[in-house]
């Protein structure tokens, strides 16, 4: 039976589950009230960090799902999102229209990934 790892397993939630070789991350999540492109930036680098413990990296991201607070940030987001994603390695990707957590979030990130 393959073991279940959980990465900063809280009281809710673990930022990050991996089993039989992939890596679930929680949704990530910028600071309240800054522009999109402040925020999208703080959640990559979030998701850079926990593919980092989980022993992985953004070149093998398999699929990610963003959810915006409003479209009409979709280019803002698209734009960083294109400065950081790995080229040659885009993964599967959606992205759809929702209300957040909290008011001030613009955008959420949520990413599976496989391990070397």
């Amino acid at each position: 039976m393959t073991p279940i790892k959980r990465i900063d397993c809280g009281k809710r939630m673990s930022d990050a589950v991996i089993h039989n070789g992939i890596v679930y991350l929680s949704g990530q999540v910028g600071a309240e009230g800054e522009g999109i492109e402040a925020q999208t930036r703080a959640v990559l680098a979030s998701v850079d960090a926990l593919l980092a413990k989980a022993g992985t990296d953004k070149t093998r991201i398999l699929s990610a799902q963003i959810w915006l607070a409003d479209m009409a940030d979709f280019a803002g987001m698209n734009a960083v999102w294109e400065g950081w994603v790995s080229a040659g390695n885009c993964p599967t990707r959606a992205t759809g229209e929702s209300r957040l957590a909290a008011p001030g979030y613009k955008v959420e990130v949520i990413v599976t990934a496989a391990l070397p």
